[in-house]
């Protein structure tokens, strides 16, 4: 089983950026799909990126073209740099990993955008 541990949450203002990083205790490419989610007070967790271990991406369509999901095989890590926050960008972001129809998460890191 994967340990995944998020880092780099924060308060921001709107237009600013941050970077999430998720650390993972086995290496990344074990998994099929990696990815990030993310909660807002009173709502279900949804899907904000993804990238396969073969390195295929996909974005919600609310942060195309602003946030940016990366990896690094050789720290087991993986990362989502978030530019042009809003304030609706604010929630728990949860890292993932899953593989044989088994999902791991982390225990989220919380993001406010507020000014």
């Amino acid at each position: 089983q994967v340990q995944l541990v998020e880092s780099g949450g924060g308060l921001v203002q709107p237009g600013g950026s941050l970077r999430l990083s998720c650390a993972a205790s086995r290496s990344i490419l074990r998994y099929d799909v990696m990815g990030w989610y993310r909660q807002a007070p009173g709502n279900e967790r949804v899907l904000v990126t993804t990238i396969t271990s073969g390195g295929s991406i996909n974005y919600a369509d609310s942060v195309k073209g602003r946030f940016t999901i990366s990896r690094d095989s050789a720290k087991n890590s993986v990362y989502l740099q978030m530019n042009s926050l809003k304030p609706e960008d604010t929630a728990v972001y949860y890292c993932s990993a899953h593989r044989f129809g088994n999902d791991y998460w982390g225990q989220g890191t919380q993001v406010t955008v507020s000014s």
